[in-house]
């Protein structure tokens, strides 16, 4: 059977696989997408970005897509409907906060409506220029309410952050699921959460097996989702680290290349 005749459930990550190197969706890509929905295909998009954020960005894809975001602790149908969700609780987050952190670090805790952190990092910021999902600097020693739906760390070190995911995972390895959605960024969710599970949920809901999907990503984030699917690519500009756990997945253009859209292009359109 040809792939295209296979799959029915088209699944991409967005940060390093759908968006550009501006965290920008290319005219191309869009006109791509909006042809496969013309054509049936159910559209996905899965990120560790929080839904207010994605979902500003997924607009401008002007077709209807279920978004998976925060590494999966929320889906929301294409009506912009919450789905599911699922947090960390206040006194689990604070916990960690309680260990010695470099504080050269920036800390993130992904709440509802807005981020809060330890530093101004033009960085980060630059991934959500046009988003309303706004930082507040604020003092962890100080703050009450840890309650969130995901924490996140990122330094230019990586070794930085590798010390630190060990020094979290020797106390609580069986409370969080983490991972490394770029070098740079360190994400801790409940150990319930994860791409794959959630993008599960909406397969069952709409009545599609994991066979009959194809998922597109670069991140460490991406790994259970791209183990998952039917059908999986690594993006050319993913590390080389995820590129050597995933031997068998075949790797394609890169994100500043429309990768994703020339490749569903070429096989589907």
């Amino acid at each position: 059977m040809i792939l295209k005749d296979k799959i029915k459930v088209i699944i991409t990550d967005l940060d390093g696989t759908l968006l550009n190197s501006d965290h920008k969706i290319s005219a191309y890509t869009k006109a791509i997408f909006q042809e496969l929905h013309q054509q049936n295909y159910l559209l996905i998009v899965a990120t560790g970005r929080h839904h207010l954020d994605a979902q500003s960005i997924v607009s401008g894809l002007d077709c209807p897509v279920y978004l998976v975001t925060s590494n999966g602790a929320r889906i929301h149908s294409p009506d912009n409907e919450l789905l599911y969700s699922i947090d960390m609780e206040s006194d689990v987050v604070k916990s960690i906060f309680e260990l010695d952190i470099d504080s050269e670090i920036t800390s993130v805790l992904f709440k509802e409506n807005n981020w809060q952190t330890n530093h101004n990092n033009d960085k980060l910021n630059s991934f959500s220029e046009e988003s309303k999902y706004i930082p507040e600097i604020v003092d962890f020693n100080k703050l009450e309410d840890f309650k969130s739906i995901k924490l996140f760390f990122t330094h230019h070190n990586h070794q930085k952050l590798v010390d630190l995911k060990d020094q979290i995972l020797s106390n609580y390895a069986d409370t969080f699921n983490h991972a490394f959605s770029l070098p740079f960024c360190l994400e801790f969710m409940d150990k319930s959460v994860d791409k794959s599970i959630a993008i599960g949920k909406i397969l069952e809901l709409e009545n599609f097996i994991f066979e009959e999907t194809i998922s597109f990503g670069d991140g460490f984030n991406d790994e259970k989702m791209l183990k998952s699917t039917g059908k999986a690519l690594i993006m050319g500009n993913a590390p080389q680290s995820l590129m050597d756990t995933l031997p068998h997945l075949e790797t394609i253009l890169s994100n500043d290349q429309d990768g994703v859209a020339t490749y569903l292009s070429e096989q589907f359109l």
